[in-house]
């Protein structure tokens, strides 16, 4: 006689476990709940974020982090974005709607969300405030002659000196700091007679440093963060996102574009910088208007070998 199969007194729900045995929701928490995507409007969905997870999975694994690992990760996302984004105007967001919007039970986003936030932007802002010094050391004909050629400057000295320029453009950070995080970037020099030269007209952490992975993570939210604009907001003047690529270019080329890209690249950058500084009320107190905004342009050159190299 063969066995009897499970019977179940309750209705099941879409992964086989009965209703029931489920955290039902609290009361309100359906309100609204986003359209759950069909499964053939999730293909693009799903083929876009696996081309987008490619190139992350390889920085992972090169830095020796596992799959749970991302996972733990992901699920902390989740409930941030659920928990900030998607709240119901005049209601206080919910640990049940949370859960619902997720997929994760309550306890496991109780546990996140009482879960101390460690996320450090130290690096974050030690990245801005080197770069702002850079741009300011270029830019600024106290520190040079005006038109982007910055002077060699001494640590200390009356008038002009890279003390100085620390303080203006970048509070409190004490001097000798940022001399030691340039120099180890290669940004600038000290020469014999002790006064810095600066090498580099942009700051770019060292290989492998933890400022160079926060730019990995601030940068690329950027990115997609204007694409998601772009998709679901629907403005009137979308922001820019472009792109010039082709797919059959000889290596020579390839190492010439990237000459010509990084000069012209660099070229509108500080022309886009020497006019946002003038309105960024931290650089120039007097600039006028209401609300605060952070704004910019991000340019990437990208370059992928096609041919087999023998």
């Amino acid at each position: 006689m063969a066995p009897m199969a499970a019977h179940f007194s309750c209705p099941l729900n879409p992964i086989g476990l009965p209703l029931q045995m489920r955290e039902l929701p609290q009361q309100g928490d359906w309100d609204y709940i986003p359209n759950m995507p069909q499964s053939k409007s999730q293909r693009p969905l799903s083929a876009a974020t696996l081309q987008l997870l490619r190139p992350l999975v390889k920085i992972l694994l090169r830095n020796n982090v596992p799959h749970q690992t991302l996972a733990e990760w992901a699920k902390q996302a989740y409930i941030d974005v659920a928990n900030s984004d998607f709240g119901i105007a005049g209601k206080k967001q919910t640990v049940s709607r949370v859960a619902i919007l997720t997929g994760l039970t309550r306890k496991e986003v109780q546990r996140l969300l009482n879960r101390p936030n460690n996320a450090q932007h130290a690096d974050g802002e030690e990245y801005h405030r080197a770069s702002r010094v850079i741009t300011g050391w270029v830019r600024d004909p106290d520190f040079g002659d005006g038109k982007g050629h910055p002077h060699p400057l001494r640590m200390e000295a009356k008038g002009a000196s890279f003390a100085e320029l620390v303080k203006r453009y970048s509070g409190d950070m004490p001097a000798r700091a940022m001399l030691d995080e340039l120099l180890r970037a290669g940004a600038v020099k000290q020469l014999k007679d002790g006064r810095i030269c600066l090498l580099a007209r942009g700051y770019v952490p060292q290989k492998g440093s933890s400022e160079k992975l926060n730019i990995l993570g601030s940068d690329t939210a950027d990115l997609i963060a204007t694409i998601d604009h772009n998709l679901y907001e629907k403005p009137a003047k979308p922001r820019i996102q472009r792109k010039v690529m082709y797919d059959n270019v000889p290596v020579e080329a390839a190492r010439e574009f990237q000459i010509l890209a990084a000069a012209q690249s660099q070229e509108l950058l500080e022309a886009l910088d020497r006019w946002l500084s003038h309105r960024d009320r931290d650089v120039n107190p007097a600039s006028k208007g209401t609300g605060r905004v952070r704004v910019g342009l991000g340019l990437y050159h990208f370059e992928e070998r096609l041919d087999k190299e023998s």
